[in-house]
């Protein structure tokens, strides 16, 4: 049994064909496509010598398919239609953004923040839709199919492979609830051995502080926020999670002169190729936002 021969595709060729056969003219089509009529004669031309087959009938007056001609066109054209349709409804091709956002935020930042800045960028944009990964591992963006990342960092980002856009500044202090400063006191030093202290690890690395001298060491900032509004030591943690608490006399700010951290909020997203509306729209957002509400 011998195998049928493999036959390349045309699909320019395939495309004017497909107009000629609509448009019963050659005439017509070129007038339909803007191009001259002597482009599609011979379009069709290298087209049916592509295929080894006359696919039209040409007479002075009229333009005919021959049975090829139909059968090319009758399996083909519903197939074509539908890969224009598909190229014409790509996401991102209209003037809004629009698909979906596949984001990752650390658990802080987004239960504090990102509730309010979606809800409100969904309002300005309705067809984006949303894809949000609350972690607090450092996920690779590429190889996870990201499209952005938020991070909170109080150094540099070794993320060189990424584009890298600051959003903010966010302030980092102690905080204790009432409870436990009326029974314990307020400390004088830092992670001083006469106080419990509640610390995420990786600032307590930013610190260099010994373990030895920390009570409940955590990789989560809101477990520390809750930690520590039940009055089992004294957190440290962003000012913008404690703020609410501080408001509702859960907690009080503990000042140890100039002890405090400053990081930086950053948005990540790959930098190969162009950058999505979707993503910079939200990029600028993030910073619009974090503008008018700074982390406090």
């Amino acid at each position: 049994m011998h195998a049928m021969p493999k036959i390349s595709v045309d699909y320019d060729g395939l495309a004017t064909f497909l107009v000629v056969a609509e448009e019963r003219s050659f005439s017509r089509a070129a007038k339909r496509l803007g191009v001259g009529k002597g482009t599609i004669s011979r379009v069709i031309s290298s087209l049916e010598e592509h295929v080894g087959v006359e696919l039209i009938h040409r007479t002075p007056r009229a333009v005919a398919l021959s049975t090829a001609g139909t059968a090319l066109y009758e399996r083909t054209a519903p197939h074509l239609r539908a890969v224009a349709e598909a190229f014409g409804k790509l996401p991102e091709r209209g003037a809004e953004p629009s698909g979906v956002l596949r984001l990752t935020a650390p658990h802080d930042f987004a239960i504090t923040v990102l509730p309010a800045v979606i809800a409100q960028f969904a309002l300005r944009y309705p067809e984006v839709s949303f894809d949000t990964r609350i972690t607090n591992a450092r996920v690779d963006l590429v190889a996870e199919g990201f499209d952005l990342a938020i991070r909170v960092a109080a150094g540099r980002l070794g993320d060189s492979s990424l584009t890298v856009r600051r959003l903010g500044i966010s302030s980092t202090s102690f905080y204790a609830a009432p409870s436990y400063l009326a029974r314990r006191g307020r400390p004088k030093a830092p992670w001083s051995k006469d106080h419990d202290w509640i610390a995420h690890l990786r600032l307590l690395e930013y610190w260099k502080v010994p373990t030895t001298n920390v009570r409940h060491l955590s990789d989560d900032m809101i477990f520390i926020r809750e930690l520590a509004r039940e009055g089992s030591g004294i957190g440290f943690m962003p000012d913008y999670l404690a703020a609410p608490y501080v408001r509702g006399g859960l907690l009080e700010s503990v000042d140890l002169a100039g002890k405090g951290l400053t990081a930086q909020v950053f948005a990540l997203y790959p930098s190969s190729g162009q950058v999505p509306r979707k993503v910079s729209a939200f990029r600028d957002f993030l910073v619009e936002w974090l503008a008018s509400s700074p982390l406090d």
